[in-house]
């Protein structure tokens, strides 16, 4: 019996020895890995993160102006942010604003014009960045016209967009350079630099981009631009959303905007760089002239930043600036067709700073 006994307790000790040591084996070793996992996914913000969709609406087809946006996207920065953006094509049929407005788009590209209309209209729509620090508009012509000045551009055929502040900027302009600012108006059925070419107009109110591309492609224009003739410096183009947006999804918004700042930051210290990355990014087919955006892209990343100030930063003066300009033609209206005066139309209800950093 005790001899029996001894040999079941010689063979048995050893055996629950090397389970208890196989078993603290296993148990450290599960251990290490959930540990492993936890500071994986905590050292990585978006490894496992679900990203948080954002619709931004062009104001027209992928361009110079919005290659800050698609260096983002194409860097991955929205991303780590934990943003998937998809960008809705421009259409003559839903306008930016308007699909902001609607809540359809969580941020748009707009302008210093139109917010002022958006707002006397009650369109809930704010400007939340400046692209470029300055207004990069010119009035041009065709090279070979006999038109020297704007004042010569009386009685002319203008191309007009449809909106209601053209006239009034138009007019300024000619009357500036000594002209009467009297000239006729037709409605453009395709883009500017094509009436011009055909001379179905002519002269166009174009931004600096337009210029590049039409020199590229061998028309020789004319140009006179506007801040020189008696209108302000204001904004245009901007990044625009709506007061609903701003109150629901504000770290949204800031989230976004770190990002998108990120993008416009490098496109001005690496124009050819970020020019190749619009190129790739945007749908295939949007730019039958790589050249062309290149070239473009050269002249406006200077613009991004006038040395002074952080990209996308807006001022008081530059938004009273075009509000002192544009509100004594008359020519902004409320819903119900009356006249807006600047007292109802603060230079502080436009726009906001807090999601520059």
């Amino acid at each position: 019996m005790k001899s029996r006994t001894r040999l079941y307790l010689s063979i048995g000790i050893p055996v629950v020895i090397v389970l208890l040591v196989i078993g603290l084996l296993v148990f450290h070793s599960i251990n290490t890995n959930d540990t492993a996992t936890t500071q994986t996914t905590a050292g990585s913000k978006t490894s496992n993160q679900k990203l948080t969709p954002f619709k931004v609406a062009l104001d027209f087809t992928p361009n110079p102006n919005h290659t800050g946006i698609y260096t983002a996207l194409a860097k991955g920065w929205y991303k780590q942010q934990g943003i998937d953006v998809s960008i809705l094509p421009f259409s003559q049929n839903a306008f930016p604003d308007v699909l902001v407005a609607s809540g359809k788009a969580d941020v748009g590209i707009s302008g210093t014009e139109s917010i002022v209309l958006d707002d006397a209209s009650n369109q809930n729509v704010v400007s939340i960045a400046t692209i470029t620090q300055h207004n990069t508009s010119y009035l041009v012509t065709r090279a070979d016209a006999l038109i020297n000045s704007p004042k010569d551009l009386d009685g002319k055929i203008y191309g007009s967009y449809g909106a209601p502040y053209e006239i009034p900027i138009m007019s300024k302009v000619i009357q500036h350079a000594g002209g009467k600012g009297k000239f006729r108006t037709i409605t453009l059925g395709t883009d500017a630099i094509s009436a011009l070419r055909s001379k179905q107009i002519d002269f166009a109110w174009v931004f600096n981009l337009d210029i590049v591309g039409a020199e590229h492609q061998g028309l020789q224009l004319k140009k006179f631009a506007v801040t020189d003739y008696g209108v302000p410096d204001y904004y245009s183009p901007t990044i625009v959303t709506s007061k609903d947006e701003i109150q629901k999804n504000s770290d949204l918004l800031k989230r976004f905007m770190q990002a998108t700042t990120q993008g416009y930051e490098f496109a001005k210290d690496h124009p050819d760089e970020a020019a190749q990355l619009l190129i790739n990014t945007a749908p295939k087919g949007t730019f039958p002239d790589n050249k062309l955006v290149i070239a473009s892209q050269e002249s406006l990343s200077p613009l991004y930043t006038d040395g002074t100030q952080k990209w996308g930063f807006q001022s008081d003066a530059a938004w009273n600036g075009y509000l002192n300009f544009i509100l004594p033609t008359g020519s902004v209206q409320d819903q119900k067709g009356k006249v807006v005066e600047a007292k109802n139309l603060p230079a502080s209800a436009l726009y906001t700073n807090q999601f520059i950093q």
